[in-house]
């Protein structure tokens, strides 16, 4: 609550209580307005005379509707915490209840979601790593120095010149600097 004093302007309760005692007055004058432009708008019918006071209803009206919306604005809070109060235990009560009724299906959310991570974690592990042949391209077990289709050295036994690191044996251009090879057996 005084976090909630904190927000109001420092004169919030007068002008409640002006919105309330106003709204009361322009509704009262204007229902008072209203009525007596009714009264003679109706009973001219049994006249048979034109309507004397039918300017009342253009008084009264707008007046009446200016008062009832200052009411409303007086009593805003007192109705708003009233409606609150009352539908907050239903929200409240639906939530759980809601929540209660989903509860399985997010746990099998959840499961799935975890047995597929661990699932990729899993195949990335299996996945088998393999060394290709520089010359015929074909696939070799990783602890292959020979290639099995047509016998070449699989190690990279060439150094770049710029940086050192060991290249294929007919390499033109190192892996790691990206600087031409120069083959002397060439």
């Amino acid at each position: 609550m005084k976090s909630e004093r904190k927000l109001r302007h420092p004169r919030h309760q007068g002008a409640k209580s002006t919105l309330r005692v106003a709204g009361f007055g322009l509704l009262l004058v204007g229902g008072i307005f209203a009525l007596i432009g009714f009264v003679d708008f109706f009973s001219s019918f049994n006249s048979m005379g034109p309507p004397t006071k039918f300017w009342c209803l253009f008084v009264g009206l707008p007046l009446a509707a200016l008062g009832l919306g200052m009411v409303k604005a007086g009593y805003m809070g007192e109705v708003s915490r009233y409606v609150a109060g009352e539908t907050a235990p239903v929200l409240k009560d639906t939530f759980n209840y809601m929540a209660e009724g989903t509860q399985d299906g997010v746990e099998d959310l959840a499961e799935a979601v975890g047995r597929g991570l661990h699932g990729s974690r899993a195949a990335s592990q299996d996945a088998k790593v393999v060394l290709r042949c520089h010359k015929c391209n074909q696939d070799n077990d990783a602890d292959s120095r020979f290639c099995k289709q047509c016998g070449a050295s699989l190690a990279k036994s060439h150094p770049c010149s710029s940086c050192g690191e060991l290249n294929d044996p007919d390499a033109r251009f190192c892996d790691h600097c990206g600087q031409a090879i120069s083959n002397s057996s060439t």
